[in-house]
């Protein structure tokens, strides 16, 4: 449900298309509260969400492989490898390297929650300032759910997903640990995209997690009861 604490006319349901029409068709028929200061904090949240889908659909399109640490890359021009991750260069701006990733994929391979990670700084980037995201986000180190402080990703139970969430599918009888799970950006319309997988329906992500149990497996893939945000008030203030 939303609730819009002050009193205005708020958005028209009327006036949205497309995806946004069906986040907000999502909130709204949410048991969960959405509690927004204004309808302009309500907005950013649609557009937030939004940019969470589009991001996840370039990064789908990018050429990124899906790989482990041990043979990972990363443009060298914009980022230096350590033992936790991928720290930015002194000399290169936030903005710059997060677009690099999707602009020049190829050079790039990483695993899943690193690109969840990844598609959550792309939403972020497109939705607030960019001075602001530079300054933010001025010591970014990409790796697994490594992020900043600033980009605070919440993490709860719950088994109402709205497009723009990110969940995940639970693979108990791995034949790899690479393979142990999938984190999926929910895109709206049982569509989920997963690095290494691609964009599927619950069912086939299922299914192609099926194919990457050990011999003789006995549990089935599924799909766990929480979802992944952001921290939508606080990233408000920077639009």
């Amino acid at each position: 449900m939303i609730s819009i604490s002050t009193p205005n006319p708020g958005i028209a349901e009327q006036s949205l298309h497309g995806v946004k029409r069906e986040i907000y068709l999502k909130l709204q028929a949410a048991r969960e509260s959405f509690v927004y200061s204004s309808h302009r904090e309500l907005e950013f949240e649609l557009s937030l969400r939004a940019n969470t889908i589009q991001a996840a659909l370039d990064l789908n399109k990018s050429g990124a492989i899906f790989t482990s640490f041990q043979y990972s890359t990363f443009n060298s021009a914009f980022w230096v490898r350590s033992r936790s991750g991928y720290l930015l260069r002194p000399d290169v701006l936030p903005s710059q390297a997060i677009r690099d990733l999707f602009q020049n994929g190829k050079m790039y391979g990483f695993e899943c929650s690193t690109a969840m990670v990844i598609v959550f700084y792309k939403a972020v980037l497109d939705s607030i300032r960019e001075s602001h995201f530079n300054y933010l986000f001025n010591n970014l180190l990409v790796w697994n759910w490594n992020n900043d402080p600033d980009m605070e990703i919440i993490t709860r139970v719950g088994s109402e997903f709205i497009p723009g969430d990110v969940i995940y599918f639970n693979n108990p009888d791995f034949r790899e640990p690479i393979w142990r799970g999938a984190n999926a950006v929910v895109l709206g319309g049982n569509q989920y995209y997963a690095h290494g997988i691609g964009i599927k329906t619950v069912e086939d992500m299922i299914a192609a997690l099926n194919t990457l149990r050990k011999e003789n497996a006995t549990q089935s893939a599924y799909m766990l009861n929480q979802h992944s945000r952001l921290n939508v008030r606080y990233l408000y203030r920077f639009s």
